[in-house]
């Protein structure tokens, strides 16, 4: 799936044109969740249903990694794109000093799953410095396992934008990982990661 990440949705030259491309070649495409925080944060909720029907999205991701929401009122941004839309939810702040506990990362992953999300990203942003990842990049191992305890890994995807995040996450769960945040020109360096045909994964 691509991102079209943050808002950028909103400066991007010949978006129409862009959607069309991956279209044509089968490739789906989200808008990031903080367009949907935008809109959230205006109260223009429908607004932003009816641009994802306006280009015809069948992806949305819902986050609140930007602002602060009531995990209820979430769960029902969830509940009501999910009868519109394939929805993605991003459970993790994008605030580096604000530390999550594993058994809240497990109780918000549940509960928008229950309300709806057909999978649940695990936040790290672009720089992979936040979220599953302490401000080095280092995974914070214990949360992600805890996290396994309860939730079918399946039906996570894991913001793994940095090399060696990646190689963790394919070491740890296999080739088939969902992994996100990952930027275009390394979609060719994962995959090699992913068939053991780069030296951290190959045997």
């Amino acid at each position: 799936i691509v991102k079209l990440g943050w808002a950028t949705t909103f400066v991007t030259p010949n978006l129409q044109q862009k959607l069309d491309a991956y279209r044509a070649g089968g490739i789906p495409v989200s808008f990031g969740g903080t367009l949907f925080e935008a809109f959230v944060v205006r109260n223009q909720f429908e607004d932003y249903r009816k641009l994802l029907d306006k280009y015809d999205l069948k992806y949305a991701e819902v986050s609140d990694g930007s602002l602060e929401m009531d995990s209820d009122q979430k769960c029902e941004y969830i509940r009501i794109l999910a009868q519109q839309v394939t929805v993605l939810s991003e459970v993790g702040s994008k605030d580096e000093a604000k530390i999550i506990p594993p058994y809240k990362w497990i109780k918000l992953m549940k509960e928008e799953l229950e309300a709806g999300a057909w999978k649940v990203i695990g936040e790290a942003r672009e720089g992979g410095t936040v979220g599953l990842f302490r401000a080095s990049g280092e995974v914070r191992q214990g949360l992600v396992e805890e996290i396994l305890t309860q939730i079918p890994s399946e039906k996570i995807i894991w913001e793994a934008p940095q090399k060696e995040q990646q190689v963790w996450f394919v070491k740890l769960l296999g080739a088939n990982v969902n992994v996100g945040n990952i930027a275009p020109h390394e979609i060719i360096p994962l995959e090699t990661i992913r068939l053991g045909l780069r030296g951290d994964t190959f045997s």
